[in-house]
């Protein structure tokens, strides 16, 4: 029988979808990526939301200034920025946004799919096709939530939905353009980005590998692990499982680390989002030890995604012990507090500092 690997030393890793908010909440969660990764692509659903370059640059300015409070140097962690599409997103904006050597992405979010999507795209196909050009002539990504809002649409079907309504006419008029399809749940979005013509990739998080639909009913309902898109059946985790280790360079991280109060995730309408930056290389980590596959770890967190970005690989290292660590119950952020994912609880694996 194999010996267990108990140290693992990986080229360091990139969050390909993260967010970081903005104020004090940024001040006090940027820390979390920045010890771990050495990228990230930052989401831009803000209030308001970072429409344009200019707001994509005050906003980098700030999570800089937010690093140096840290004491993080800010070469050791680079925000990658968006900008947030719209139905009246310009080509002349993407263009500008594709020069300015600091935009790696556009993101959609269709209305009313997340937190703060009410400025969403109504009609990609209908109203953003001058954007959408302009992006597939100068390689700039899209980066999908890949969600119909359908109200008709049952909540645990709107990824297969979405494909059917979106992604397969988009990639039928854009057929080079390149898409990520972000945070996927279901094996319909596996198959789909598996076979795929063309550029398109996916993110995949920590807690759509490690738990199925269940965890949020387990002795109740637990905030903590409501997400959208949200957790879906055993057979969609083991789906993304078996995509994440695969070694296929069309899958790579992004953990979609959310933070919210611990007051609006316990709460009559609880905000939507895990939190996962504290740990994120811990809970990856389990997940592919889960499947003895920790050494295809390395190509799915820190090689995968540059290649597809266009972006060097980067030189530094990270290593993970096999020791327990155990999950801090919550945090202070701002002026409350956040609850990171499976708060309380213990892992086989700790980021060595």
């Amino acid at each position: 029988m194999q010996s267990p690997i108990n140290t693992l030393t990986i080229t360091r890793p990139d969050d390909w979808h993260l967010h970081l908010r903005d104020g004090a909440v940024l001040d006090s969660v940027v820390a979390d990526s920045a010890r771990q990764f050495a990228r990230a692509i930052i989401m831009p659903n803000l209030r308001p939301p970072v429409t344009t370059t200019e707001l994509a640059l005050a906003y980098r300015d700030r999570i800089f200034s937010a690093l140096d409070q840290a004491g993080i140097p800010a070469v050791s962690f680079t925000p990658l920025m968006t900008l947030y599409l719209t139905d009246n997103t310009s080509a002349d904006q993407v263009v500008r946004a594709s020069e300015s050597g600091f935009v790696h992405g556009i993101k959609l979010y269709p209305a009313g799919a997340t937190t703060n999507s009410d400025a969403g795209v109504t009609n990609l196909l209908g109203k953003c096709v001058a954007a959408l050009e302009a992006m597939q002539a100068v390689g700039m990504p899209l980066l999908v939530h890949g969600e119909v809002t359908d109200p008709d649409v049952d909540l645990f079907d709107r990824e297969a939905v979405f494909i059917d309504r979106i992604m397969i006419p988009l990639r039928r008029a854009f057929p080079a353009l390149k898409v990520v399809f972000e945070h996927l749940t279901t094996c319909d979005g596996v198959d789909y980005v598996r076979d795929a013509d063309g550029p398109v990739a996916a993110t995949i998080t920590a807690h759509h590998l490690l738990y199925n639909r269940n965890a949020l009913f387990q002795g109740g309902v637990r905030p903590h692990w409501y997400c959208l898109p949200v957790l879906k059946r055993e057979r969609h985790r083991q789906a993304l499982l078996t995509a994440a280790t695969s070694g296929m360079g069309r899958f790579f991280l992004g953990t979609d680390s959310a933070p919210h109060p611990k007051g609006l995730k316990e709460n009559a309408c609880g905000c939507a989002g895990c939190y996962t930056a504290l740990h994120a290389m811990e809970l990856y980590a389990t997940a592919f030890d889960s499947v003895g596959s920790l050494d295809k770890l390395e190509a799915f967190a820190s090689l995968n995604g540059p290649a597809f970005y266009g972006l060097p690989v980067n030189q530094g290292t990270l290593t993970l012990n096999r020791e327990a660590y155990r999950i801090p119950t919550e945090l202070p952020m701002a002026e409350s507090t956040v609850v990171p994912l499976a708060g309380g609880e213990s892992l086989a694996w700790k980021v060595a500092q």
